[in-house]
């Protein structure tokens, strides 16, 4: 019986048209290409059905919103399909593959998020290799999980960061080997490749307030007391190299006790591309240790980010949420231990 698989197509550059005011998208523009392309009628591409959300978006206009949207169609249409493809803008595709794979849990078939750096209307276009490879990866179904596919490669969704605004290799996964690469042929690695889930649970997210900080030099947390509230529920805290930031007379401890207060809370990663944060490694990540604060390790930006929506739309306290952040939940953090 052949394959099916359910694309889910938000916007983004993949179905983009020229304009006066730059690429946008075209509510049709991306199912008639489809229909036109030869390779869809191949023996060994699957069925595939189309769901073109509207509006369709920009991706730097995704929210959580439409994470939920999603995630709702995928939960809706799950027992219908082999797998699904969510095409997506590439600004922030990261933290959507992030988001699903804390929103989906217990997946027992792919999902497959990709796009392009080019639209199909031009000539030299990414799109139609980045689409027929990741419609085939989620008919084969032996990658049950969120992943990115991109540029011959295959991510874990929540590992993956955008690495390049103008390189067709858009993408990298830092601190986590490639599930897949595609060349010649599709060599997925099954030792890289989360086990198959039992039974899919949905958890959709609530629109709770999460903040991201970046440290630089010279930086006087006192400007930022403002935004401490007993609304804002996390704060991403990128610091410097292990977790390290500037001296204590710059206002984070007072920053760090008002979180406490108000019950935010803070998670520090590191701003490098690669390696862990490790809180208490260096004297100068101190006072983070006696702030409180939870160590994001290895935790891309993005999946901290997703992950703090996740815990703070469960009914968890802050201690369960704190300790989650420091947990590996879907694959994407690396083991303390194993540091």
């Amino acid at each position: 019986m052949r394959k099916k698989v359910c694309i889910i197509y938000t916007g983004g550059t993949i179905g983009m048209v020229p304009s006066e005011e730059g690429y946008i998208p075209r509510k049709d523009y991306l199912a008639d290409q489809m229909a036109r392309m030869p390779e869809f009628s191949a023996p060994e591409m699957p069925d595939y059905d189309l769901v073109e959300f509207d509006p369709l978006l920009d991706s730097s206009k995704m929210s959580v919103g439409e994470w939920n949207q999603i995630g709702a169609a995928i939960r809706d249409r799950y027992f219908d399909y082999d797998g699904f493809v969510v095409l997506h803008g590439t600004d922030t595709m990261a933290y959507t593959a992030s988001a699903l794979s804390f929103m989906l849990e217990g997946l027992e078939k792919p999902v497959v998020l990709t796009g392009s750096q080019i639209p199909f209307c031009e000539i030299r276009s990414d799109a139609r290799d980045n689409l027929i490879t990741a419609v085939m990866i989620a008919a084969q179904g032996q990658v049950p999980e969120v992943c990115l596919y991109f540029s011959g490669r295959l991510l874990r969704g929540n590992r993956a960061t955008k690495l390049s605004a103008d390189e067709l290799i858009a993408f990298d996964s830092p601190n986590y080997p490639a599930l897949a690469k595609a060349g010649v042929r599709i060599l997925l690695s099954p030792q890289n490749i989360r086990p198959k889930g039992t039974e899919l649970r949905v958890h959709l997210f609530e629109p709770v307030q999460i903040a991201v900080l970046k440290v630089f030099p010279g930086i006087r947390f006192q400007l930022f007391e403002g935004i401490i509230t007993e609304g804002l529920k996390g704060i991403v805290l990128e610091a410097f190299g292990a977790g390290n930031i500037p001296g204590e007379d710059n206002g984070l401890l007072q920053l760090l006790e008002k979180a406490r207060e108000n019950g935010t809370v803070v998670v520090v990663c590191t701003q490098c591309l690669r390696g862990s944060a490790r809180i208490g490694t260096y004297e100068a990540s101190a006072p983070l240790q006696r702030g409180g604060v939870v160590c994001g390790y290895d935790m891309t930006v993005e999946a901290a980010v997703a992950k703090l929506y996740y815990l703070f739309s469960q009914d968890y306290g802050q201690a369960q949420i704190k300790a989650a952040m420091e947990k590996d939940l879907r694959g994407e953090l690396t083991d303390p231990e194993a540091l």
